[in-house]
């Protein structure tokens, strides 16, 4: 299997590429519109500036070589939805070139290049479910802007296809790019696959597979059309190069069209736009403003606090969850232990509410107070979850918690030993045998403690002090 991608991402712009049209999902059929995105004549577009930056700082965090100057061409075709007939975008002169993007982290073997990055506007979306026998046209997508990313055909397997996707977002998701929302079309991907025998160097001819809503589909699609591809060249026939449309109930591939190549779309300069330059400084000030991105973040997470790679990975799945953890980390003082409270339970607080770490009602500050309260014996780790449970619906204080709920950890000898009298009076017959000797009851009478101070005891000197019983 032999896979190049080309992957659109939507810009998280508020307006749109050359006019002032907001670029919101969700609004009402042609509502955002004007008469630059409708092609109404005599509209001229005026460039986004916005839009650039952010697709210069993709460029960069993959490693491209940004171009001082680069070409907005027409790309002419007919589709219901482009009103003009033509798609700005750019075709021999794009933004960037040469990057790279690594699969895997500290490897510089495994690595997919990207051939190119380019601007270019949405088309507007044809409906064919609204109207029985009848498409309708929504063209508040029209004039959305866009970069293309096209890597190299570097890819051989559909995992590996998966690996490189889930990355890209990251990356993206990170710069704050684009929300990368494959259900809101923000992010589409088009995969060219061809199939080559072993020993072979030239490629064979391909296929474009379109139509794919999730990663996952993606890797379907192409373990399928390989197959469909395979099977072909093993019979004797001949792939033919077309686009094909992936049915994700089905899971099968079908012809739509024939492969359209450059030529059929006859692209010249877009007159109404001068080329686009960039100066040296403007260039290096979006290069400075790069965040720390996933790979180096995790490899910092593992070299200075020494986290191990699994936990590093979970904790840098989003820059918004890398920051709380960091935060919390840095407040408490012990990198693991919030490591553990974090990917436990945070995230399952998180996927049980639906909702984001940027909703989350526990700030790093509090969370923190809550593992010094551990960390200082004033409250057990039982009692700590039944606060845990109570921040995370009220946001309130770990320590106010505390004291309305009685939930302070008991260090009182007098106390401790009365509850540990209490346990033995109701359990003579354990008391009788972990006296004796039987060390194997500890930790059972241990919880019977917790259990009848209501988790109040300090578990330390409850074992301390049971262990003074077994020596007498």
């Amino acid at each position: 299997m032999v896979v190049g991608l080309e992957v659109h991402v939507q810009l998280l712009t508020r307006t749109k590429l050359f006019c002032h049209c907001a670029t919101e999902f969700g609004a009402p059929p042609n509502q955002n519109t004007c008469p630059v995105c409708l092609a109404l004549p005599g509209a001229l577009p005026v460039l986004n500036e916005a839009a650039v930056r952010l697709a210069a700082r993709a460029a960069f965090a993959l490693g491209c070589e940004v171009q001082v100057e680069s070409i907005f061409a027409r790309k002419n075709y007919f589709y219901p939805d482009l009103p003009k007939g033509y798609q700005i975008s750019q075709f021999d002169r794009p933004l960037a070139t040469n990057g790279r993007l690594s699969l895997e982290d500290g490897s510089d073997d495994r690595f997919v290049r990207i051939h190119r990055v380019h601007m270019e506007e949405d088309a507007g979306k044809s409906i064919h479910d609204r109207y029985t026998g009848s498409t309708a046209i929504d063209l508040n997508r029209s004039g959305t802007p866009l970069i293309e990313i096209v890597s190299e055909p570097d890819l051989r397997s559909s995992a590996d296809t998966g690996t490189y996707l889930r990355r890209l977002k990251q990356i993206l998701e990170y710069l704050e790019v684009s929300d990368a929302n494959m259900e809101e079309g923000s992010l589409r991907v088009d995969a060219n696959v061809s199939t080559r025998e072993p020993g072979r160097t030239t490629l064979g001819v391909k296929t474009e597979i379109k139509n794919m809503n999730s990663f996952h589909g993606v890797e379907r699609a192409l373990e399928v059309e390989f197959a469909r591809q395979v099977a072909q060249l093993e019979r004797g026939e001949r792939v033919v190069q077309q686009t094909m449309l992936w049915d994700a109930g089905s899971g099968t591939v079908r012809p739509a069209r024939s492969k359209e190549e450059s030529h059929d779309y006859r692209y010249f300069p877009e007159p109404d736009l001068t080329p686009l330059r960039l100066t040296g400084d403007w260039l290096a000030a979006v290069r400075a403003d790069l965040p720390e991105l996933p790979s180096a973040r995790r490899e910092r997470f593992v070299r200075t606090l020494g986290l191990p790679a699994y936990d590093a990975d979970v904790l840098t799945a989003s820059r918004t969850l890398a920051d709380y953890y960091e935060a919390v980390a840095a407040a408490s003082g012990d990198a693991k232990v919030a490591a553990n409270w974090v990917m436990g339970d945070v995230l399952a607080r998180l996927k049980e509410s639906g909702k984001s770490i940027a909703e989350f009602a526990v700030s790093p500050a509090q969370l923190a107070g809550l593992l010094g309260m551990i960390r200082s014996g004033t409250v057990s780790n039982t009692a700590a979850k039944t606060i845990f449970a109570q921040m995370a619906s009220s946001g309130e204080d770990p320590a106010a918690i505390a004291n309305r709920e009685g939930l302070r950890q008991v260090g009182d000898d007098d106390q401790l030993i009365a509850w540990i009298e209490q346990v033995a009076s109701a359990n003579p017959d354990e008391a009788r045998r972990f006296e004796a000797g039987d060390k194997k009851l500890l930790g059972v009478l241990v919880g019977m403690v917790m259990k009848a101070s209501g988790g109040k005891a300090d578990p330390k000197k409850v074992n301390q002090l049971l262990a003074r019983r077994i020596k007498a």
